[in-house]
C-alpha cells in the first residue's frame, strides 16, 4: 500500500472516529500542527548550523559546510516544494541574524537562493511521483541546478556585496562550484537514507 492510500486510509478512519468534529475544525487542527511542524524543521535547522560548521576545502576556508539543508530537504519531501521554500526563507533570515549575523544579508541572499534552487527543483521532481527513485532523480537534479545557479549569483552578488572583484570570484569559481556539489550532496545523501521514515512519521503525526 503506498503512503498516499495510507494516509487516505487514515483520514477516513479519523472522520469516522470523530463525527461529531467540523470539517472546518479537523483542517484547522491540521494547519496549525503543520505550521508547529515546519517552526520545528527551522529550529532544528538553525541549530544544525550552530553546532555542524567547518570548511571541507583548505584553499578556500570561508566556504564551510553546514547540514541546515537536511531538514529543509525533509520538509520539502514531507509538504510539498512551496513549502520547501517557505522553510528556506524562514531559516535564512533566522540563521542570517542569529548564528550566521557575521554574514549579514549577503549570507541571507546566498543562503535562499542556494537552497530555494535546490528544494525547488527536488520538491519538483519527487511531487510528480512519490518514490524513491523520484526522491533520488530530484536531488540530483536539484544539486546539478543549485550548482549551476550560483555560478552567475556569485558573479554578480559577491563583488556588489564583498567588494571582491571579478576577476578574483572567477578565480574561485572551481571552488565555489566543487564545494556547492560537495555540500549538496552529502546533505542529499543524508536527506535521501532519512527522509521516508521522518516523512511517515510526520503525516502520522499530522493525522492525529
Amino acid at each position: 500500500m503506498s503512503d498516499e492510500v495510507m494516509r487516505r486510509h487514515q483520514a477516513r478512519a479519523k472522520a469516522k472516529a470523530h463525527p461529531q468534529t467540523g470539517a472546518g475544525t479537523l483542517e484547522g487542527i491540521g494547519r496549525t500542527k503543520k505550521m508547529v511542524t515546519m517552526a520545528m524543521m527551522v529550529a532544528i535547522s538553525v541549530a544544525l548550523v550552530y553546532l555542524i560548521h567547518f570548511p571541507i576545502m583548505p584553499m578556500v576556508p570561508f566556504l564551510e559546510y553546514d547540514p541546515a539543508d537536511i531538514p529543509i530537504l525533509i520538509g520539502t519531501f514531507a509538504f510539498g516544494p512551496a513549502a520547501g521554500l517557505m522553510l528556506t526563507f524562514v531559516t535564512a533570515i533566522v540563521q542570517g541574524v542569529t548564528v550566521s549575523a557575521g554574514s549579514g544579508f549577503y549570507g541571507i541572499l546566498m543562503h535562499i537562493i542556494a537552497t530555494s534552487a535546490l528544494v525547488l527543483v527536488a520538491g519538483t521532481v519527487y511531487y510528480s511521483r512519490k518514490t524513491r527513485r523520484t526522491a533520488l532523480i530530484g536531488l540530483l537534479a536539484g544539486m546539478a541546478v543549485m550548482a549551476l545557479v550560483m555560478i552567475p549569483a556569485n558573479m554578480i552578488i559577491t563583488p556588489a556585496f564583498m567588494g571582491v572583484p571579478t576577476g578574483t570570484v572567477w578565480s574561485l569559481m572551481p571552488f565555489i562550484i566543487a564545494f556547492n556539489i560537495i555540500k549538496a550532496g552529502i546533505n542529499g545523501i543524508v536527506t535521501f537514507y532519512i527522509y521516508k521514515r521522518i516523512s511517515n512519521f510526520l503525516h502520522s503525526f499530522l493525522s492525529r
